[in-house]
C-alpha cells in the first residue's frame, strides 16, 4: 500500500508514548478498505460502519496481567464516549504467552461477567507474521510503524473519524483520553 502525507518521527523506546503529532494516512482509510472482520460470534462487522466515529482498536488477552487494568480501562473509556461517538474493537490473541487460550463463547462470558464489555469484541487473530490478520497489517502500515507488536494490549491504534490511523501505542486506554476527546471534538 502506498503512504501520503507521511509525517514520521524516530520509533520510541519499548514502552514509550509515540508521539501526537504523528499523523500517518493510508491511500484508503480503514473504514473504506474492504478488510472484513467478524465478531467473536462470528458475525460479519462491516469497518464502514465506524465512519463518522473515533475508533480505539486494540489486541486483547483474558489470561494477561494487563488484563485488568486495560478492559477496565476500556469499558470507561467506551461507557464515557460512546454516546459522542466512541467505538472500541477488541481483538483477542492467542500469539503472546498463550494467554488467549479460551473459545469464543469463553472469552465473550469472560469479558461479559468480569467487565461488562459491551463494545465489539472480533474473532481471535494473529497481530504479527505469516497469518498477521489484513485488519493489523493495514493499521500497522498506516501508523508508520510496521514493526511486530510485541505483547498483550500493546497493539492499540487510534483512527479518526475518517479511518485514518492517528497514533500507535501501547499505552494504557486512560492514558488515550486527551487524544480520543480531541478527535470526537473535530
Amino acid at each position: 500500500m502506498q503512504l501520503r502525507g507521511v509525517t514520521c518521527a524516530q520509533r520510541p523506546a519499548f514502552g514509550a508514548s509515540r508521539p501526537r503529532a504523528v499523523r500517518v494516512m493510508a491511500s484508503k482509510s480503514l473504514y473504506d478498505s474492504g478488510i472484513k472482520v467478524k465478531t467473536l460470534e462470528g458475525e460479519d462487522f462491516p469497518l464502514e460502519k465506524l465512519k463518522g466515529k473515533v475508533a480505539l482498536i486494540t489486541n486483547v488477552a483474558c489470561k494477561c496481567g494487563l488484563t485488568n487494568s486495560n478492559y477496565t480501562e476500556l469499558v470507561a473509556l467506551y461507557d464515557k464516549y460512546k454516546g459522542a461517538g466512541l467505538e472500541v474493537l477488541a481483538f483477542p490473541s492467542n500469539e503472546f504467552g498463550r494467554q488467549e487460550p479460551g473459545t469464543p463463547a469463553q472469552i465473550r462470558d469472560f469479558v461479559s461477567s468480569k467487565y461488562g464489555v459491551a463494545f465489539p469484541v472480533m474473532e481471535k487473530i494473529e497481530t504479527n507474521g505469516p497469518n498477521t490478520h489484513p485488519v493489523y497489517k493495514l493499521l500497522k502500515e498506516a501508523s508508520g510503524d510496521d514493526s511486530p507488536v510485541d505483547w498483550n494490549f500493546r497493539g492499540k491504534f487510534v483512527v479518526d473519524k475518517d479511518g485514518n490511523v492517528v497514533k500507535r501505542t501501547g499505552d494504557n486506554p486512560a492514558q488515550l483520553e486527551p487524544l480520543i476527546k480531541e478527535l470526537l471534538a473535530a
